[in-house]
């Protein structure tokens, strides 16, 4: 027995502390184990009888980054007094960090606790000692920093060289010099091909998630033993296919970094994600992969751009009857407008700019409802690609179709793997000994399981073909009248927003928007994406208007017809002309004389009319002795003063204007015109391509 140990130190127990410092040698370096566990026996033979084991923190490491709840319970046990030494076999088992290390031996000197390993015995109270565990515990932190450092600057070199690979993404085998290979399942290449041929059609990954979801397809994942099973798609799995560069050919690591955090005064570590210009290598062209590296950073762009920003136009097409959200720019800050939905369906639209409000308190930029807007931009798209009508509707019956045979293809892949596993199965049952009835009732469990999920495959299949056939392609002849109809399909409830917000993105870049407080417009800029800009002012919606309120046009156009008109008729010309009431109904003649009792407009008499000497064009030629095309000519040459509300509506003439001087001057030169027609003379040379 060394003379250090006193009967003070034996009359007290004895801790012996077990630590391995990772899960990996926990479970592997069972050597290491054993060995310290026998150190029980050696603080027997030193004359301790009762010994404590703590092993609670197997797995953690001594670095001082995490929390070890045994040694902070043996360090609790050493301040009370109640240990007379505390054995590792080796003193770096304690702490590797001086903070843990200095503690523990202050505490072991004040209450006369000696350390024990497999070597020596240690006293703090003696200063030889407490030097020699003052450089031992030294060492140990510095031999830990220069074994991290070693290890990092090889793994950083190995790297460099494209030849460190610790992970293989799914879809992806090692071959014998560790290069990554295409997995050679061809039910897994082509559904991580699918997911960037969605991807690309619908510009979302939440979009192509949906779609997934919808069709009710798998995808493949990778588990932590590294096997590759088949579930029900996540954002998260979507997201890691479509930015690991590694289906783009290349090599990449040091994608991420680890960093310490401290919360509620515990360092905790996290995981934050680099720059691509502080990542520790990137070597386009490495392997096959799943699309060439210019279409992987196209993709890489495209998620960037879906993202929401103050400064670029952006955002991916998400839900809501908003259709500029992430294309409007403050003329004033330069900044992107946000988009607010109110009422009790969000149906009322209105964008502004809130920055400055939300950085100062100060007054918002810009803000205006989206109600004329929103058509007016609509009006201008649809101007541009009406031409292109027929082209666009036979191109969406092909991706259709294209759709279809895609959810079949990959129902025929997950066909053939369900009947896989269906004969696996089978095969077990059969080789099964029939007496061992437990084993053999679960085995057919498993056959009958995976048979009903090859009928299930099959069933839907077999809608999927017959969903197949009943469609077709279109042809020019089947869509020969939608060019006139577009703007119905646009404007139909059923037509979904987020397949014209993508639209709309494919063809403007952005929209610069400020308000004319003078004139109180709305003044818009369309940047579109071929370099030609188109200005719009629009009539900014007052104080006080609703979504209900009739536009000024209409009501001036009900002005001017009651002059003439009936409301029943007024009620015609206005549906006629496409003219909807502010809810999108139809009018009627109640419809109209209630807007005009609102507005303060007279009912039309015919004792009124002749009164104020209204007339329409045909009565109008009729008293002036001409045809209806004569005055529509000297209406439009400025002979004649008329109204005409709406573009296609009916002319509305005062007797007064046909009585003025330039009025006279031509109604005379058309009648002395009507009395001598011109005739073709005989003499007159004629020009006849015809014959040529």
């Amino acid at each position: 027995m060394s003379e250090k140990i006193k009967p003070q130190h034996t009359s007290r127990k004895a801790i012996l502390y077990v630590r391995q410092s990772s899960q990996y040698q926990v479970l592997n370096n069972l050597e290491s184990q054993k060995l310290q566990y026998a150190m029980e026996a050696h603080l027997r033979l030193l004359g301790w009888n009762e010994v404590e084991v703590i092993d609670e923190d197997l797995g953690r490491s001594a670095s001082g980054t995490v929390t070890r709840t045994g040694f902070e319970r043996m360090v609790a046990q050493v301040c009370m007094g109640e240990v007379g030494a505390v054995c590792a076999r080796e003193v770096s088992r304690f702490a590797r960090n001086s903070r843990e290390w200095q503690q523990l031996v202050e505490v072991c000197r004040i209450v006369d606790t000696v350390l024990v390993d497999q070597e020596t015995i240690y006293a703090p109270r003696l200063g030889n000692d407490r030097l020699l565990l003052g450089l031992k515990g030294t060492l140990n932190e510095y031999e830990l920093d220069l074994l991290r450092q070693r290890a990092s600057e090889a793994r950083v070199e190995k790297a460099r060289r494209g030849d460190l690979v610790s992970h293989c993404p799914v879809g992806f085998v090692k071959d014998e010099d560790g290069k990554l290979l295409k997995d050679p399942d061809q039910r897994l290449q082509r559904t991580i091909e699918l997911v960037y041929s969605k991807f690309l059609e619908l510009g979302s990954a939440r979009q192509a998630l949906l779609w997934f979801m919808e069709n009710n397809l798998s995808i493949p994942a990778r588990t932590i033993r590294g096997d590759v099973h088949w579930r029900r798609p996540a954002y998260c799995g979507f997201h890691q296919i479509l930015t690991n560069p590694a289906y783009g050919g290349a090599y990449a690591y040091g994608r991420t970094e680890r960093v310490t955090c401290y919360e509620n005064g515990i360092s905790v570590q996290r995981t934050r994600r680099r720059p691509r210009d502080r990542w520790v290598a990137l070597i386009p062209g490495a392997h096959e992969g799943y699309v060439t590296w210019e279409v992987f950073e196209r993709i890489q762009k495209m998620i960037h751009s879906n993202r929401l920003s103050s400064y670029e136009p952006s955002g991916a097409a998400r839900r809501g009857s908003g259709l500029l959200t992430g294309l409007l720019r403050c003329r004033r800050c330069g900044r992107m407008l946000r988009v607010f939905y109110k009422g009790a369906d969000g149906e009322v639209v209105r964008y502004a700019c809130p920055r400055a409000y939300l950085d100062n308190k100060e007054a918002r930029c810009v803000a205006f409802s989206g109600s004329n807007v929103d058509p007016a931009v609509a009006r201008q798209l649809l101007t541009v690609v009406q031409p292109a009508a027929v082209e666009a509707a036979i191109m969406a019956t092909e991706q259709q179709a294209q759709v279809q045979t895609e959810v079949l293809d990959a129902l025929r892949r997950d066909l053939e793997a369900a009947r896989y596993r269906a004969s696996r199965a089978e095969r077990q049952y059969e080789a099964a000994d029939p007496d061992n009835r437990l084993v053999a009732q679960e085995l057919e469990r498993r056959w009958n399981s995976a048979l009903e999920g090859v009928r299930v495959i099959e069933a839907r299949i077999g809608v999927e073909t017959v969903s197949e056939a009943a469609s077709s392609a279109g042809t020019i002849d089947e869509f020969k009248n939608l060019a006139h109809d577009l703007e119905a399909l646009w404007n139909d409830p059923q037509s979904d927003e987020r397949t014209k917000k993508r639209l709309l993105r494919a063809l403007i870049r952005e929209i610069v928007v400020d308000i004319d407080e003078k004139t109180s417009e709305v003044v818009l800029v369309i940047h579109w994406k071929g370099g030609v800009h188109t200005p719009l002012r629009l009539p900014r919606r007052r104080r006080g208007e609703c979504r209900g309120h009739t536009p000024k046009d209409v009501v001036e156009a009900v002005r001017v017809l009651s002059r003439i008109y009936s409301d029943d008729m007024i009620a015609g010309v206005l549906n006629r002309a496409k003219l909807s009431t502010a809810r999108g109904n139809y009018w009627t003649r109640s419809l109209v004389t209630s807007l005009r009792a609102n507005h303060d407009i007279g009912c039309h008499t015919a004792q009124r009319q002749a009164e104020e000497g209204w007339l329409n064009l045909s009565h109008a030629a009729r008293l002036a002795g001409v045809s209806n095309r004569t005055l529509r000519i000297a209406i439009e040459r400025g002979y004649i003063t008329a109204e005409r509300p709406i573009a296609s509506g009916p002319w509305v003439i005062n007797k007064q204007a046909l009585t003025s001087e330039a009025a006279s001057t031509f109604l005379e030169r058309a009648r002395a015109g009507k009395a001598h027609p011109t005739v073709p003379s005989p003499s007159q040379a004629v020009l006849d391509l015809s014959i040529t």
